[in-house]
């Protein structure tokens, strides 16, 4: 596996966050997750390598470096990554192809054995999990679905089929969720909940340290809960009425991030509840393509995300927002 200290992307944005923002070595370190030797060496590889010297020279002057800072910053997210746009069509989602090998990437730099990862559902993490990226060294953290998803059509893309692809790329374990995504009412919802097995599912969300999860648009064209029966479309279409621009784990909200709105459906999911899902330390969102710009600025004005890996395409529109 690729050591940390030769991740070119990662030198320069510790040698800009060290001589830019003024940060301490200390606190890059627990700003990027990695150790306090690996943040030393990685400066002192910035000197030779002539990443720094009067300036901070961005040896990414041709691609995303200083464009994933800028996004950093605007958006006070704790880390941006900006991949090339090359779409590929999978049917329902546009999804960049260095997508899924730069979230892995990550994941392999940040998990630790031990680590509880919660996963959503989609044709998103559907892609990471495919990604042409060996995983060398094994990381035994427990990954753990954030919805349910049993009874629906698309088998491939339930939280509970991701986590078990995850724990297989890692070497780790992963706990099943036995549950529809979503019930007629909230009292039967509430009945379920009670069940001792569901309850240990959410003794794990209690411990969970990094979510990871897709990003859903509302739009009949490109919706992967409408094409895959999560939601009708007669529903969507009135979500979409009253400002809906997208959704994390079937939770809708709207372009400043508020789910109120949709409250009577996000109230019958299981799941992770939302305001628990804001609390976890590592939220990390992937989408791609400018047509999703406005759900991951609404996903950002919530609090859902707080780690953003995108393409050049989503990106700039969310400059131009």
């Amino acid at each position: 596996m690729k050591k940390v200290i030769d991740d070119i992307r990662l030198i320069f944005k510790c040698c800009s966050l060290y001589y830019e923002d003024e940060m301490s070595q200390q606190e890059i370190c627990e700003h990027l997750g990695i150790s306090r030797p690996s943040v030393s060496r990685m400066l002192k590889l910035g000197k030779e390598q002539g990443i720094v010297k009067i300036d901070i020279n961005n040896p990414y002057n041709l691609t995303f470096g200083k464009l994933e800072r800028e996004l950093e910053k605007k958006f006070n997210l704790k880390e941006v990554i900006v991949v090339e746009s090359s779409p590929i069509e999978t049917g329902t989602e546009r999804i960049s192809s260095s997508l899924g090998e730069e979230t892995l990437n990550f994941l392999a730099r940040t998990l630790d054995d031990g680590d509880v990862v919660g996963v959503s559902m989609g044709m998103t993490l559907q892609n990471v999990i495919r990604a042409k990226r060996n995983i060398e060294h094994t990381i035994r953290c427990t990954f753990v679905p954030i919805v349910g998803g049993i009874g629906e059509s698309r088998l491939d893309i339930h939280a509970n089929y991701i986590a078990g692809e995850f724990a297989k790329l890692f070497g780790g374990d992963c706990v099943q969720f036995f549950s529809p995504a979503t019930f007629s009412s909230v009292n039967v919802l509430n009945e379920f909940l009670k069940e001792k097995s569901v309850r240990n599912i959410f003794n794990f969300y209690r411990n969970v340290g990094t979510v990871l999860m897709g990003i859903g648009i509302p739009e009949r064209g490109g919706s992967t809960l409408l094409a895959t029966g999560y939601i009708e479309a007669e529903v969507l279409d009135r979500f979409v009425e009253i400002g809906a621009v997208g959704d994390i784990s079937l939770q809708f909200f709207d372009q400043n991030g508020s789910t109120e709105k949709f409250k009577q459906f996000n109230d019958r999911v299981a799941g992770m509840p939302i305001e628990q899902l804001k609390k976890v330390q590592k939220r990390i969102g992937i989408a791609g393509g400018a047509h999703k710009a406005n759900a991951v600025l609404g996903a950002i004005r919530g609090g859902f995300l707080n780690i953003l890996i995108t393409d050049f395409d989503c990106a700039m529109a969310l400059l131009e927002r």
